[in-house]
Formats: structure tokens, sequence, C-alpha cells
């Protein structure tokens, strides 16, 4: 329907997260349950299985026909986690790779082994393809990209407790509340995962992350609480990467 919509302008991503919250799993039938290892390998087959209807119906291979019927080729990526990296090169997918996968020190050898076992479907891409995902945030001092990217590292810890993404605050309001301690722990992980700095600190690590991962492509997002600030930083993003 989107593709209709906007031809040639949607990418659909496909993930198997199951939920920050325990009420959220059991919403989404998604409870590991006590054998959480069980839980997650019978839930990677059962991904496997539904990305394989998605991609039928895309194609239109499927039992049921899926209208508006566009014709067009819709590239479909798995959001990989360890798991999902040798998921997708079963069914020879492009992956997005962000979060701890991305921040681990063995990223490489993950990819180097989701490259090794790519095995091509027909209509998909012919060879393996990595797109990498983060946050980064330009500013004119590291210290200040740092206090952009607070609000939303902090919304995304909350939201591993509460479930919930709620607006985000203003740093100086977040500076002056209290924290519980896995908060802080989980919002100083997101911060230190955030490219934030000046544009030759930015532009410098993301051609390194580009060296170590491989990718073919960045995916690099800014989020703060206040719009006009967003602009500016979206802004020097773009010119610290010559405007690309």
């Amino acid at each position: 329907m989107l593709d209709a919509l906007h031809p040639g302008r949607i990418d659909l991503g496909v993930g198997r997260s199951l939920g920050f919250t325990a009420p959220v799993r059991r919403a989404l039938r998604h409870d590991p349950g006590p054998d959480v290892d069980a839980a997650l390998a019978a839930g990677a087959e059962a991904f496997a299985a539904d990305v394989e209807e998605l991609r039928a119906h895309l194609d239109g291979t499927a039992e049921v026909t899926v209208r508006p019927a566009t014709g067009r080729a819709i590239p479909l990526h798995v959001l990989a986690t360890g798991r999902g990296l040798l998921l997708a090169a079963r069914l020879g997918l492009p992956v997005v790779v962000g979060g701890p996968v991305l921040a681990s020190a063995d990223v490489g050898d993950a990819l180097a082994a989701y490259r090794s076992a790519f095995r091509p479907h027909p209509g998909g891409p012919e060879r393996p393809q990595v797109m990498v995902s983060l946050d980064a945030v330009v500013a004119d001092t590291a210290a200040e990209a740092r206090e952009l990217a607070l609000p939303e590292a902090h919304a995304m810890a909350l939201s591993r407790t509460t479930g919930e993404f709620g607006p985000l605050q203003s740093p100086a309001d977040l500076r002056s509340a209290a924290w519980p301690d896995q908060v802080r722990r989980r919002v100083e992980t997101h911060l230190d995962r955030t490219l934030a700095g000046t544009a030759p600190q930015v532009r410098a690590a993301l051609e390194e992350l580009v060296e170590r991962t491989g990718a073919e492509e960045v995916l690099a997002s800014t989020s703060t609480w206040d719009r006009a600030a967003l602009l500016e930083a979206d802004r020097a993003l773009a010119a610290a990467l010559g405007g690309s």
C-alpha cells in the first residue's frame, strides 16, 4: 500500500524484538518463559518462516493475493542481531546492524560470517549487503553534542522499564531529576554508542566505522528535544559528510 502511494520510496525492515518489558512480551505472545534459550531458538525459526511468507506476498507468489500489486520489488532488510545475521544470510537478504551488535568487538567477525554464509534468493540481491544504523549528533563541541543526545538516550533507557516512549525532555530538566542507577547506566551506555562530537570527529568516526564493517550504506539519525536544535544538528551532519 505504501509503495503504491509513494512509488520506489519504500524500504521494508523486519525484526523480531521480543519487547522491552514482560507485559509487552505477553501482549505480543512472545513471553519466552523459563527456558529463554529454547524460546529464542524456536522464535528464530518462526521468524524465518514469517519472513518467507512476507516475501511471497510481496513478490506475488503467495496463495493469497495482496493488493495493490505494483509489480515493483520492495527492498526487504533484516534488522539483525547475532542470530539474525545468519538467518538473513540463509534467506539471501540484506541486513541492518545497530545497537549492541554494532558496538561489540567482534562485529567484524559476525559480518564476515554473514557474508560467507550468504546465499542469493531469486529476485533478491546477488551479493550480501550491510547497512549500519546509529545515532549521530554534530555540534560545535563534543560536550554540546553529547548533551543534545541526552534526551533520546534517557527516553530509550526509560522505555526498557516502562515499555513506553514518551516525549523527549530537555537536558536541563533531565539533569535536575533523580535517576535510578539502572537507568543511569543505560543512559551512559547509549551515549557511548552515539557518535556525538564536532563535525571532524563525527566524520572520522563514520569513516572508521565503514572501514571496520565494510558497510555499503550508513543510516545515521539525530534525535533531540528541541526542533530548532535538531535541524541545526542535521545540517551540521550533512555538512560534515560533504552534503551527501
